[in-house]
């Protein structure tokens, strides 16, 4: 397809593949859509997606850990000015708060279901508790664990 490349397979089974702006493209990206709108449209059309900056040590982490659990997250790379447009929410599950994210613009952000778990230390913390595979399983990225 004319304006995607595609790279080979990486190490941990991932693909990337650079979009640009085409109208003859089904993967085309909307230039009119604005950094905010595009990043919030990600964060819905994907149960798990993490926001990173490009080679990031603590992204990779972060999706070694969620492989090892059996989900595979999107990752979508932003460029420094992007950064900035990262929502940020205190994400809570019933009465308990999961993550209190203080402010916008930090990368790697990890989103699940919607709602911004934070960087890595907040996604450890989540796993170390016990609370990370039911919200995966709550947002049906894990169908075959026994809880």
């Amino acid at each position: 397809m004319r304006g995607n490349s595609f790279y080979g397979p990486f190490s941990d089974g991932g693909v990337r593949l650079e979009l640009t702006p085409t109208t003859n493209s089904p993967l085309a990206i909307d230039v009119a859509e604005s950094t905010e709108m595009r990043i919030q449209r990600l964060i819905s059309e994907n149960p798990v997606v993490i926001f990173t900056r490009s080679s990031c040590c603590m992204c990779h982490v972060m999706k070694k850990l969620l492989s090892a659990i059996g989900v595979h997250p999107t990752v979508i790379e932003l460029e420094e000015d992007e950064i900035a447009a990262l929502p940020s929410t205190t994400a809570v599950a019933g009465d308990e708060v999961i993550s209190d994210v203080s402010g916008a613009g930090e990368a790697p952000a990890v989103f699940i279901g919607g709602t911004r778990v934070g960087g890595l230390e907040s996604l450890v913390a989540l796993h170390l508790s016990g609370r990370l595979v039911p919200r995966l399983v709550e947002v049906g990225v894990i169908t075959d664990v026994v809880l």
